[in-house]
């Protein structure tokens, strides 16, 4: 590039001023020119946010076509899941202060309706479909509708929640969940209230 002399520069600058500010006359330019101060009005584009894109998990049917809830039948026992019922008892102690003698039933009983059940223990107590009655085990699993259990004999059980009352007992407090009125997955119990007097027909 060969330098350009004084007035190849003047020049370029009045040209350049033109058409940046067509509305201004020759003589206006000329006088910011002389003044050797210059503010060119600046208008920012626009930024345009970008939408950020949901992510998508599995439909139901993806699921149940990768079997992501199933357990293998060689993982069926109930020896195995015995460490996971005393984690949970710890977990309930922890969330119940300790269950002390003094504590009032109907605490404790509010926060075990509202508590992660996998790795509880519980009896089938009353149900419409007899067989049902006396099904014991640690909840493996739970959804909406059902509970899956595993019981001593290492049978896996499906019992569905709707017109069965199970029983729950820890350190000699037991609790009782009609299941017809505990129609709710896991992670939605924890916003709802529950009254603590449930009825059944049965």
């Amino acid at each position: 590039l060969q330098p350009q002399g004084s007035e190849e520069a003047k020049a370029f600058v009045h040209a350049f001023l033109k058409r940046s500010m067509p509305k201004m006359n020759d003589e206006a330019i000329q006088d910011m020119l002389t003044r050797k101060a210059l503010v060119l009005e600046h208008y920012p584009k626009k930024k345009t946010k970008q939408k950020r894109k949901k992510v998508k998990g599995f439909t139901a049917k993806q699921r149940r076509e990768l079997r992501l809830f199933e357990i293998e039948p060689e993982q069926q026992r109930y020896a195995i899941f015995l460490p996971l019922h005393e984690l949970w008892k710890q977990y309930i102690r922890d969330l119940c202060h300790g269950l002390k003698p003094d504590a009032q039933p109907h605490m404790i009983q509010g926060k075990l309706l509202k508590a992660d059940l996998h790795g509880a223990i519980v009896t089938v107590t009353k149900s419409k479909c007899p067989s049902y009655v006396g099904i014991t085990g640690i909840i493996l699993q739970e959804f909406k509708h059902v509970f899956k259990i595993i019981t001593k004999e290492d049978k896996l059980k499906v019992v569905p929640k709707l017109n069965n009352v199970f029983s729950l007992e820890i350190d000699g407090f037991t609790s009782y969940i009609y299941g017809s009125k505990f129609l709710l997955r896991a992670s939605e119990r924890s916003a709802k209230k529950f009254k603590l007097k449930g009825t059944i027909d049965l």
